[in-house]
């Protein structure tokens, strides 16, 4: 189905039948594109204002608030208290505005250890999942375009079927990848050069090396990352095998689309949804340039608004002077997403090394086919590693000095655990850090 008659006929239509507004809900995200920076400020903030209020006035949780209007925004916001997936989980009725109204339950994947579920009416459901396609529009798709999309939910609910039906979805499980899999993959990508292949870094990786070693000729427009972190390994692979560029986007199941690369390898900010703060482990702001907490208040739902949630990821903003010269959009840099809070190696003079500290390494260490980060103390951390050809004992010693170098504290112990399986998490997604620091 060409762009025409997707956008022009099949979804007015489809809205039509299911009482629903995709098509108005996508042109309104649609007009953000060209704002200048001064109105995304002002656009954020006046929707940052009524979020508060609206939650103020309308939901349990917040209802002995104070709000001085008379303050800024972003200093009212701090009356506020922090919302972890604890506080989600213990008591979401507190959160919801107490109406009759038909609502969906979005369940997170649980990639923290912890799952959780938001509550969403059929308003706010279309918001991000219009917001969702927008974004994928800006890393490169279009409209009307095939889409081959790997992820975690192979049941897919009446909602999904209907979207992969209106936008010529082919989904496949992320994870349980097979020969025979890679090859039905291969053979439908080569049909049409015009697909957009979306899905999680790690599974899009396998596809990639299946193409590179069957030296398998596919060119595609747009590949599109979403759901865990883009190595650089990965991306290198992913760009070779498909002849284009991958744009990483990022975002949380509970309702945040927070992120999208375009023309730059940072990440813009997306400001008409989301409100983002960078705390530290204390909940007082970082400086642009240095890591902290991700925090975010959705600014465009009204059945269960989560104010500064805490999602558990790691980000750094990129510092105002960096900014490049010519960018094609004026939402504010992201420099770079970290990731889990659980993915950093905590050093004894409190210095973090992140999960690309270690992949920048072990990347040029072919006789080590995978490789994990274990820290229980902050006096040492385990390597369990998996060998591949050529490996020796020197590869370790090597290894090592590598790894102290950039270490810097010869007090630190670093140990070496050979293994046979390396286990990801229980979504599927690979964990290069697992820590257990406090």
């Amino acid at each position: 189905m060409n762009n025409f008659l997707l956008e022009k006929i099949a979804l007015p239509l489809g809205d039509l039948i299911l009482k629903s507004n995709f098509i108005k809900s996508l042109n309104f995200w649609r007009g953000f594109d060209s704002l200048s920076e001064l109105e995304l400020i002002n656009y954020q903030e006046k929707q940052l204002k009524n979020q508060l209020l609206y939650a103020q006035k309308h939901i349990p949780k917040y209802k002995g608030i104070k709000i001085d209007l008379n303050k800024k925004v972003n200093e009212i916001i701090k009356s506020f208290p922090i919302l972890t997936k604890d506080d989600l989980r213990s008591n979401p009725k507190s959160l919801q505005i107490n109406n009759n109204q038909n609502v969906s339950r979005i369940y997170s994947s649980g990639s923290t250890g912890v799952s959780t579920w938001v509550s969403m009416d059929k308003i706010d459901l279309m918001s991000i999942q219009s917001l969702s396609i927008h974004l994928w529009e800006l890393c490169g798709y279009k409209i009307g375009n095939p889409i081959l999309q790997t992820g975690i939910s192979p049941k897919r609910s009446r909602l999904k079927k209907m979207k992969d039906l209106f936008f010529g979805v082919h989904y496949v499980s992320a994870f349980t990848l097979n020969i025979d899999d890679l090859k039905k993959i291969c053979s439908r990508l080569s049909r049409n050069n015009k697909y957009t292949l979306v899905g999680y870094p790690s599974s899009l990786n396998i596809i990639a090396e299946y193409i590179i070693e069957n030296n398998i000729n596919l060119k595609l427009k747009t590949v599109i990352g979403l759901g865990d972190k883009l190595f650089n390994h990965y991306k290198k692979n992913i760009e070779k095998a498909f002849g284009c560029k991958i744009h990483e986007t990022y975002g949380s199941s509970e309702g945040f689309q927070i992120g999208f690369q375009a023309d730059l390898d940072y990440m813009y900010l997306y400001t008409p949804q989301v409100y983002l703060e960078l705390l530290d482990d204390k909940n007082n702001p970082v400086k642009e340039g240095e890591i902290g907490n991700v925090v975010v208040t959705r600014l465009d739902n009204k059945h269960m608004p989560l104010i500064r949630y805490k999602l558990g990821d790691l980000a750094i903003m990129l510092p105002k002077e960096k900014y490049p010269i010519n960018r094609k959009f004026n939402f504010p840099l992201i420099e770079k997403v970290i990731g889990r809070n659980t993915d950093v190696v905590i050093l004894p003079d409190n210095r973090k090394l992140i999960v690309h500290s270690f992949t920048g390494i072990f990347e040029y260490i072919p006789e080590i086919k995978q490789f994990k980060i274990i820290q229980k103390n902050r006096k040492s951390m385990t390597v369990q590693f998996i060998p591949d050809d050529n490996f020796t004992k020197e590869v370790l010693k090597n290894s090592k000095l590598k790894l102290q170098k950039i270490i810097n504290n010869n007090n630190f112990k670093i140990f070496f655990e050979e293994v046979s399986v390396i286990e990801g998490k229980k979504s599927g997604k690979p964990q290069i850090i697992e820590s257990y620091i406090t």
